[in-house]
């Protein structure tokens, strides 16, 4: 590793790699939700040790000697486990399944111009089950599966330093899966291609069973799917996605769904990556939501009677792929050269270190029971609940929930009534938040941050070193585990070199050296790629902090200079009310907002973790107090929400029905209020461009259309002012998501997809600038 010249004499701090006597346990599962599981599936961590999955040595396998040590990763490769355990005549089940029988027998209707279905034999039956049989899967080949496992051992150890684990969260999941005879399905993150090679290979090297892994099938060209169905890969059928009314469409959302259950039944694993490889936010897959809800239909159906759920956090460096590097376009198929060419690049720049972990394991059954009992029927979609707030015309509802948003022309793999599709897009938020929690944060996603969000011009080595402490403390106290642990310098240091790319260095004659990031689009875009890590560490202090800049925007006209805004005073809630207006607008998935919390909830811990860091200072006598909130609907949420916390410590003035705060006078809050705030400015960003795109763009069109031409603007906008954060197409596509939600933009079929349409309301300007405006409230501006 390349190094710089330091003063010898100056004092070094030790990153110490968790507080206190114990590692912190990441990735509980929900107490609330299901407290059976939080109660048996962990006592403690009988090991806090790691292990370095891609080091083999002759301890791995049954020899010993000289030549063992020359050709150990053969040796440990030929003794690993490689279950296959597909039932036999598994074409001939899935045809005598009631599904297919349903089809079979009419009870399952044609589509209009196929063949009526009596007509077509059962010879034919077969062959269409075995043609959509090979879209979804292949058997395994032990020597493929070996042969690949003994290369990517090679290559993982000239990619990376090291692939961690945590040795006591391996034994939990262990020790969980002995105790439950029933299937497993693990929900994993998504950071790079490589993950689904990557993960596999990590559970048959510690003795788990050899999972099938879901893969995206509109990613990869045929070849590349044949070969990854031989190393366990399994596909949605492409013919999922037509129409309801399709006999191909049937029959082929039939066979998946018997698929699954026999795979289920032969006790094989699965894995899921329910999260957007990689969005820069946290997003969910729609993939991974199909894979879901067809494991929650074969619980429903009673194939199974539970299925043991473990979440799965991944973190890299530096992640290696295509997508990650922005080398291919997303809507054209990877190649299998083209991906083996991505990989051998990686083997030889350096990528760093990798880090996996395991959630607590949780019950599908439990989890299910509990929350059909708490389940909320009353909610209202974001159209109603912020639409009259945007447009001045009356206070947005805040005793309500907002229900999901569902595409008009979205057909699900499986027949779901309402209920239940609530049921599995709980799921997969529950999911998606835990495992992103468990990911442990890196080393360059730190030092990404800190150059991206607090020192864009420049800083010394000695006081990046000061706010790395500071800030893997910070990560620290808000029980998130990190993916390193040493001396400041060699830590700071590793990950300057791994952004060598982002970042000069400048010695200077006072033994310093000055790190100055570079505004280049490449190296802009690299460091917020880095830096979003630490957006779900952050995002409820984030989305506090923006809220209350929100409130200081207000304030700003009315003040004769930015600097009275430090003595400015909020009330409690006209604070709750504008993190509430933030909270509903952001998608749930991006925010991390679990299902099971309500927003005044959400809110009242946006507010409290803004306390606790000393951001905010409990004020009793104001001095200019900020409140425009109906009192009345306030005292309701909070009679209303006060069981949300068992124990609280809030002095609430029942009398004058008002709590104020100011911002702390601190040393350095200035600071930390501008860091919280930048963290969400990019996707804030883009949607205050995305609605200046709105005046021109020419309506109606292609929403794919409308997507790549909405890009090119970012693009544009982001060689004005170099933010290139911005120019991102998955924040482009979060822009337009909630557009559609919040009623800006209508939808309808088309023969290549969905046609968007500027609805009445926004055809006026007066009203798309009353959108920038309450969009551009929430963004951090340096002027103050």
């Amino acid at each position: 590793m390349k190094t710089w010249p330091m003063d010898s004499r100056s004092k070094l701090e030790v990153v110490m790699p968790f507080l206190g006597k114990y590692r912190p346990f990441v990735g509980r599962c929900c107490q609330r939700c299901t407290p059976k599981s939080w109660e048996s599936f962990h006592k403690h961590f009988t090991s806090l040790g790691f292990c370095n999955v891609i080091k083999v040595t002759e301890e791995n396998t049954r020899y010993r000697g000289w030549l063992v040590r020359r050709i150990s990763y053969f040796l440990a490769v030929c003794d690993w486990q490689f279950y296959n355990g597909a039932p036999s005549n598994l074409e001939e089940k899935i045809f005598h399944s009631k599904r297919i029988q349903d089809i079979v027998s009419q009870k399952g209707s044609p589509g209009k111009g196929d063949a009526p279905v009596a007509s077509v034999s059962v010879a034919q039956w077969m062959k269409d089950i075995h043609r959509i049989l090979c879209q979804i899967q292949s058997s395994l080949s032990p020597f493929l599966l070996r042969l690949c496992s003994w290369a990517l051992l090679k290559l993982l150890n000239q990619m990376f330093l090291n692939v961690i684990l945590h040795k006591g969260q391996l034994e939990m999941v262990r020790r969980a899966v002995k105790m439950v005879d029933v299937p497993v399905v693990f929900l994993s993150s998504h950071k790079s291609e490589l993950d689904g090679l990557l993960l596999p290979l990590l559970l048959v090297s510690q003795g788990l069973s050899m999972p099938r892994v879901t893969w995206e099938y509109k990613t990869y060209t045929s070849k590349h799917r044949a070969w990854l169905t031989h190393l366990g890969g399994v596909f949605l059928p492409p013919a999922v996605e037509q129409t309801p009314d399709s006999r191909m469409g049937v029959l082929s959302r039939a066979v998946l769904a018997s698929y699954l259950e026999e795979l289920l039944l032969s006790r094989q694993q699965l894995l899921i990556f329910l999260e957007k490889p990689f969005s820069g936010v946290p997003q969910l897959s729609a993939s991974g939501r199909e894979w879901l809800a067809l494991v929650f239909n074969a619980l429903q159906t009673g194939t199974v009677p539970d299925v043991l759920m473990v979440p799965m956090g991944l973190s890299y460096d530096v992640a290696p792929g295509l997508i990650c590097s922005g080398q291919v376009n997303h809507d054209k198929p990877h190649s299998l050269w083209m991906l083996l060419w991505t990989i051998c690049q990686a083997a030889f720049q350096g990528r760093g270190c990798v880090r996996v972990d395991f959630a607590q394991p949780f019950s599908l059954q439990e989890y299910i029971e509990n929350s059909v009992f708490r389940q909320s029927h009353s909610g209202k979609h974001l159209e109603e609940l912020l639409l009259p707030e945007v447009l001045g015309k009356c206070p947005m509802i805040l005793d309500c929930e907002k229900l999901e948003y569902r595409s008009s022309d979205s057909y699900g793999v499986v027949e779901l009534n309402t209920k239940q599709q609530t049921l599995v897009d709980n799921l997969s938020l529950h999911s998606l938040s835990t495992a992103v929690s468990c990911s442990a944060i890196m080393a360059v996603g730190i030092t990404s941050a800190l150059l991206l969000h607090k020192h864009q011009e420049g800083v010394f080595l000695s006081k990046l070193m000061q706010d790395f402490v500071w800030l893997t403390e910070e990560i620290l106290l808000r029980n998130r585990d990190v993916g390193f642990s040493g001396q400041v310098r060699h830590v700071v240091l590793h990950s300057l070199f791994l952004l060598r790319h982002c970042v000069s260095l400048h010695c200077l004659s006072l033994g310093d050296v000055l790190v100055a990031p570079r505004r280049t689009e490449s190296a802009v875009t690299e460091l917020s790629r880095h830096s979003a890590a630490l957006l779900p560490v952050f995002i409820q202090e984030a989305v506090a902090a923006c809220a209350i800049n929100a409130l200081l925007v207000e304030l700003l006209p009315y003040l004769g200079s930015p600097e009275q805004l430090r003595d400015a005073v909020f009330v409690l809630e006209e604070l709750h009310n504008k993190v509430a207006s933030l909270v509903q607008l952001l998608p749930r998935d991006v925010i991390l907002w679990q299902p099971c919390q309500s927003v005044f909830c959400y809110c009242q811990i946006a507010v409290d973790k803004l306390m606790l860091d000393g951001l905010l200072v409990a004020e009793e006598v104001p001095s200019l107090v900020c409140d425009t909130a109906q009192k009345g609907l306030t005292k309701r949420l909070l009679s209303k929400h006060m069981d949300d916390f068992e124990d609280t410590d809030s002095d609430y003035d029942e009398e004058t029905g008002k709590k104020c705060f100011k911002l702390s006078h601190q040393e350095n809050c200035t600071e930390v209020f501008m860091f919280l705030c930048c963290l969400l400015g990019p996707l804030l960003k883009t949607l205050r461009r995305a609605v200046v795109f709105l005046g021109e763009s020419e309506w109606p069109q292609p929403e794919s259309q409308y997507m790549e031409k909405l890009h090119q603007f970012l693009v544009r906008k982001a060689n004005e002012d170099c933010s290139f954060d911005c120019a991102n197409k998955t924040l482009a596509a979060v822009s337009v998501t909630i557009y559609k939600e919040l009623g800006v933009l209508r939808e309808q079929p088309g023969q290549t997809g969905p046609i968007l349409y500027l609805s009445e309301c926004f055809v006026a300007k007066e009203n798309q600038e009353k959108l920038g405006k309450f969009i551009e409230q929430f963004i951090w501006q340096s002027a103050y």
